[in-house]
């Protein structure tokens, strides 16, 4: 099943700036052949369910590894069976409206 879904990942006890874990995280995605776009509170992700969560979970191992003690995840998931939508479909979308607003 397809997965639209949006991942925040904070390593905890690491100091304040976390930006070369989370690029960690990025490359693991990447690895996992997973479809991505970075935002300011996290990242989108496209991909096969079971492809996204494993990923999610070998970030989570490849942080530990790296000296990060704790991290907290938040994982938003979204799925749809009545069509095809990539991310991209749905910036589309928005943007269209808000040209009409």
């Amino acid at each position: 099943m397809k997965v639209i879904a949006d991942l925040g990942i904070v390593p905890l006890g690491v100091g304040l700036s976390l930006s070369g874990y989370i690029a960690q995280c990025e490359k693991v995605l990447k690895e996992a052949g997973l479809k991505t776009q970075v935002h300011a509170n996290g990242t989108n992700i496209e991909g096969e369910w079971d492809d996204v969560v494993a990923a999610v979970k070998r970030c989570h191992q490849v942080l530990h590894e790296a000296g990060v003690p704790r991290i907290t995840t938040v994982l938003k998931l979204g799925t749809r069976v009545d069509r095809d939508q990539s991310m991209e479909d749905k910036v589309r979308s928005v943007n269209e409206k808000l040209r009409s607003v």
